[in-house]
């Protein structure tokens, strides 16, 4: 019994000794990004960027739909979702294959800020945890948002929102549609595949798992879902 008492001893402090050098490994990856460039002025540099667009000037069902398909309890959780975490586990082990990332929201704006051209993905995907607690510790969830849409990537050479609907939809972004406004929501998650450019009836399919999604959280109901149209995406060269 002492034996097996030692033993568990010795895992734990491997464990903790192991989780230490991970935390460090991606810690140091997150110092460095800060003292290359701290978090205000890099938020400064998109707000002062000509395609800024803020949270305001987007249609609500846009930030919705966003909001749905990405990480649907964006305001409910902090810069990490453990809930997010354990279900995109589980799928992925389910299914054999990575189906589900499990970032959230926040996750994503720090990965977009500063981690976009980081190669290592382990290291990057911790690096990401910190930077995400430090912008969820200075800037409220529409900040955040607005982050958001302003840095992704839509695919076609097109970042943020107002390119984007520039480049697609020739309008600007508080102009979109319902329909169009689902779409939009649905291309940043594999741009190269969902782009309306590049396969229309994968765009398509996003988009209904977008409506499904909004459906599904009670932002719209089944029947606005119904009468939701595709036929503009057919037209987007």
């Amino acid at each position: 019994m002492k034996i097996f008492k030692r033993i568990l001893i010795v895992l734990f402090v491997l464990i903790v000794i192991a989780g230490l050098g991970i935390g460090m490994y991606g810690y140091t990856l997150y110092e460095d990004k800060l003292d290359e460039q701290p978090l205000p002025d890099k938020v400064s540099d998109i707000k002062n960027n000509t395609n800024f667009v803020s949270i305001e000037e987007v249609p609500k069902d846009y930030i919705n739909a966003v909001v749905a398909v990405e990480d649907h309890r964006y305001y409910d959780h902090g810069a990490i979702d453990i809930i997010g975490l354990g279900r995109a586990l589980f799928t992925n082990i389910k299914n054999g294959e990575m189906q589900e990332g499990g970032s959230t929201i926040t996750q994503q704006v720090a990965k977009n800020l500063y981690f976009i051209e980081e190669d290592n993905v382990f290291r990057r995907k911790i690096a990401e945890m910190f930077m995400a607690i430090d912008i969820e510790n200075n800037y409220d969830k529409d900040d955040i948002l607005e982050m958001y849409i302003n840095t992704i990537y839509f695919g076609d050479g097109y970042y943020g929102i107002k390119e984007a609907c520039a480049g697609y939809l020739d309008k600007e972004p508080k102009d979109m549609t319902l329909a169009e406004s689902t779409m939009m929501a649905g291309i940043p998650n594999a741009p190269s595949v969902y782009a309306p450019t590049v396969n229309k009836e994968l765009c398509k399919q996003r988009k209904n798992k977008v409506i499904s999604s909004m459906v599904e959280y009670g932002y719209i109901s089944q029947e606005q879902a119904d009468s939701i149209d595709q036929g503009f995406i057919d037209e987007i060269n």
